[in-house]
């Protein structure tokens, strides 16, 4: 039996996930959570086999990526999937950065997500099609590829925050974060904020 964790903001869209995750007869959902510290506690108080993380918990809630890292960080883990509608480079790179084992977005079909629920409590990673083939190339070609953190400044940047705002987000200096840029200025071939922006947002890499 797979015991599951779900982990979304909205009581509604748990419960038909919960329902579609019932209809098979080795998954169990043993728990809900809509929050961080929700999510948090459920997991320390359930022997969780795999959590199914949605990647935006609303206003005011931490990001799927947070509530990843956390779940990673208990004693004997729950493997985590990541469940969002989005599927840009800067979310895939920063889920599995935070221990994500798998990563899906939600038009996936329901034997998709058995298929990467069942890999997952494997200890194998699963990755939807598209996604599975950009993380390819990135291992290909590694020295090319941006570093998560790289794709987060440049998609704080590609909101119109300056870099004492970027630094101030994300808690590091902002010689850090001209560091970031300047490796992503290298990687994209760019000489600019705006250069490297655009051409990020070409190849897919950050959305705005």
């Amino acid at each position: 039996m797979i015991r599951i964790l779900l982990v979304d903001d909205h009581p509604i869209l748990r419960h038909g996930m919960r329902a579609l995750l019932e209809t098979q007869a080795d998954f169990a959902v043993l728990a809900e959570a809509g929050s961080l510290a929700e999510a948090e506690a459920q997991a320390a108080a359930h022997p969780i086999d795999v959590a199914l993380v949605d990647l935006d918990l609303g206003d005011g809630e931490p990001s799927g990526i947070e509530v990843t890292r956390a779940i990673r960080g208990i004693p004997d883990p729950a493997r985590v999937i990541v469940f969002t509608a989005f599927d840009s480079d800067a979310d895939v790179v920063r889920a599995a950065d935070a221990g994500a084992s798998g990563y899906l977005v939600k038009d996936s079909r329901p034997h998709e997500v058995f298929h990467a629920i069942r890999a997952a409590a494997n200890g194998d990673g699963v990755r939807a099609g598209n996604i599975a083939e950009r993380l390819g190339r990135r291992t290909e070609h590694p020295d090319d590829a941006l570093t998560g953190r790289e794709l987060e400044v440049l998609a704080l940047v590609a909101a119109g925050l300056s870099n004492r705002e970027v630094a101030s987000q994300l808690v590091v200096s902002e010689a850090t974060v001209k560091t970031h840029l300047h490796h992503a200025f290298t990687k994209l071939g760019s000489d600019n904020r705006q250069a490297a922006v655009a051409t990020a947002v070409k190849r897919g890499l950050i959305r705005i």
